[in-house]
């Protein structure tokens, strides 16, 4: 018989608890590439999208990443085609806070009553009564900061959802946010070979707050023949990608990559990461390495 292990190999990812209270297995998957090109649209084969999403699962994902913005709202409304109702275990996060005039077309706007309306939206087209993560994608520098959370407060007091998260912020935006409400998650970019948002992840890690690294599979000059990934990958029989996600999950516990793929073989690779356990000295050849 097959354990556990063997058929939802996410689970050896391990959990963490955002906001304190939803555990999710921490490697996750993000829902942005199941849209039509320039992330506008819908796909090109909705039918395998699906079957990505229900495989997801299958494999011990429990949370899966999104936006109103993929799309727009191709992305939610394949999320609800394919999973609701949802498992008691699955966790659906979207996002709000960047408005689209077309492919690869993505502008901020963070007025209150847009993003009321988008959660909204998002609630009709995710099928949810009260969103578990909802993140402000991007601040909007028009419109000031506290109105902009102080929106995210009232809908939370709503019970419209549950935790408020941020995207693309620093640790200087993450602190004057926490002034005004309550901070669940960061998502900025990061990843093996850009660790430019490295004092974020620091200060997420020092505060409890999970970190959900965006283009988390990213390993440039590292994977050339004979590179530092050469002889590690021959190790562990693995990707240089299920490396970049198994440093990823090696760096910090409140770290939940969000991998995506619209293709159920490329998705089935991305989770048996989850699988690979660095050793020390591997982690630190990485680390130095990049």
């Amino acid at each position: 018989m097959a354990s556990n292990a063997d058929t939802r190999p996410a689970k050896a990812s391990g959990t963490y608890r955002i906001g304190g209270d939803l555990t999710v297995d921490r490697l996750g998957y993000g829902a942005m590439q199941i849209t039509g090109p320039g992330v506008w649209g819908d796909p090109k084969d909705p039918a395998e999208a699906v079957r990505v999403l229900r495989r997801a699962y299958e494999l011990g994902v429990t949370f899966i990443d999104t936006a109103d913005s993929y799309g727009p709202f191709v992305s939610e409304l394949l999320i609800k085609e394919a999973l609701h109702p949802y498992a008691d275990d699955l966790l659906i996060a979207t996002k709000a806070g960047l408005s689209r005039s077309g492919p690869g077309d993505w502008r901020p706007l963070g007025r209150p009553e847009y993003l009321r309306q988008q959660c909204e939206l998002s609630l009709r087209h995710l099928g949810l009564e009260s969103i578990g993560l909802y993140q402000l994608h991007r601040i909007d520098a028009k419109v000031p900061l506290a109105d902009q959370l102080g929106e995210l407060v009232l809908l939370k007091e709503e019970g419209k959802i549950r935790h408020i998260g941020l995207s693309e912020v620093t640790v200087e935006q993450i602190e004057a946010a926490r002034q005004i409400a309550p901070i669940a998650s960061v998502q900025n970019l990061y990843n093996l070979v850009n660790r430019k948002a490295e004092d974020v992840v620091t200060y997420c890690e020092n505060n409890d707050i999970a970190f959900i690294p965006w283009y988390p599979i990213a390993t440039g000059e590292l994977a050339r023949p004979g590179g530092p990934l050469d002889a590690i990958s021959t190790e562990h029989g693995a990707t240089p990608a299920q490396l970049a996600l198994a440093w990823l999950l090696r760096r910090s516990p409140v770290m939940l990559p969000i991998p995506g793929t619209s293709s159920v073989a490329h998705l089935e690779e991305n989770v048996a990461a989850a699988q690979v356990t660095l050793t020390d000295t591997e982690y630190e050849t990485l680390s130095t390495a990049a």
